[in-house]
This record gives C-alpha cells, structure tokens and sequence, in this order.
C-alpha cells in the first residue's frame, strides 16, 4: 500500500475537482497551496499526518512552508496512527 492509495487513514484522500488536482501535481506546500485560505490549515494538517504515518521525509523549503501554515494553525491537531 502507498500513501496516496491510503483508505484506512481517515485523513488520506480528499475529493477536489479537476482543476486543482492537475495544478497541484505532486508539488508540496512550499509550491501549491489550496486555492482557499480557509482550506490551509486542513490541508497542512493532513499533510503533516500523512507524513507522520509514513515516516516520510520533508526537503528544507517544505519545511519552511510548513512551520508557516502552522503558524497560522493554531487549532489544528495532528493525529496519526503509522502505518502497517
């Protein structure tokens, strides 16, 4: 199982229209972020989960991205259970 075929993370997969699925890509926060603000922080936190679940790494400037949006995030929780 990968992580962006993860059904058993309640967090995992997020329905977007066409659009902003072919702008995102695989960028990371630091190239894209959801066209509405109001969307920011969820989609930080499911990020940060995501991340967490799977053990996976961050480059620098994803990093910096991050510690940003969760500046702004302060009643965002992160949960994650790692995966199998």
């Amino acid at each position: 199982m990968t992580a962006t075929n993860d059904l058993d993370a309640p967090r995992g997969l997020v329905a977007v229209s066409s659009g902003p699925n072919r702008a995102k890509g695989d960028k990371d926060p630091a190239e894209w972020l959801p066209p509405l603000k109001g969307a920011y922080c969820t989609y930080a936190g499911d990020w940060v989960s995501t991340k967490l679940r799977w053990d996976l790494t961050v480059d620098t400037a994803e990093r910096a991205a991050l510690r940003k949006l969760a500046a702004g995030c302060r009643s965002t929780t992160v949960a994650f259970t790692p995966a199998p």
